[in-house]
């Protein structure tokens, strides 16, 4: 009986160290994706008024369509373009509506990505970065010197019409660095701009 009792003692010992040793593991933490209701590009030249477009998707994947303005800039025109973010499901007063600033704080795990229709910009060349191997004009970095672009820098070309500005945010813990690419990580955005180059 004694030996019995002792065998059960032990068993239950080694499995209380056990569950209390996967106790002791932290969860893997969740890819959870940013809730952007509403997209600001603002473009600002020297001696010119900064121009605002807005892409509005108050429900996100709900039935109500989402709302993309045109993007009107002059010709051969440097532009610096600033991006925010908004959460729509909090009211303008409350700090989670804007989201800004938690993108740039965890740099480190997001990064802009860009691709234009050909012919509407000088500077840079070419179309972009997403699913190419293009460049962009980043403007600011991470902790680890990596592109961010909530800050990019843009020539236009000369005037045009019916062309578009693609804009992806990508959600890329454990995964950016100098060689992740558009297809690395998951979107939190995923917009499509009509742009338009006045002469």
């Amino acid at each position: 009986m004694k030996s019995q009792l002792k065998a059960f003692l032990f068993i239950a010992l080694v499995g209380g160290i056990v569950l209390l040793s996967g106790c002791d593991k932290d969860p893997e933490p969740e890819n959870i994706p940013e809730e952007i209701t509403k997209v600001i590009l603002t473009f600002s030249a020297t001696g010119a008024a900064p121009i605002e477009v807005e892409a509005n998707d108050p429900d996100l994947d709900g039935p109500q369509p989402i709302v993309v303005g045109l993007i009107a800039l002059d010709a051969n025109t440097t532009y610096t373009l600033s991006v925010e973010f908004f959460n729509g499901f909090y009211e303008p007063t409350k700090p989670e509506y804007s989201i800004t600033d938690e993108v740039e704080a965890e740099g480190a795990e997001h990064q802009l990505f860009f691709s234009w229709s050909a012919g509407v910009f000088s500077n840079p060349d070419g179309v972009g970065n997403i699913e190419t191997s293009g460049t962009v004009n980043y403007n600011d970095e991470d902790e680890n010197n990596l592109p961010i672009g909530l800050s990019t820098i843009w020539t236009t070309a000369s005037a045009t019409t019916g062309k578009t500005l693609r804009v992806m945010l990508k959600h890329q813990p454990g995964i950016k660095s100098a060689t992740s690419t558009s297809s690395d990580g998951d979107s939190d955005l995923d917009l499509t701009f009509p742009i338009r180059i006045n002469e």
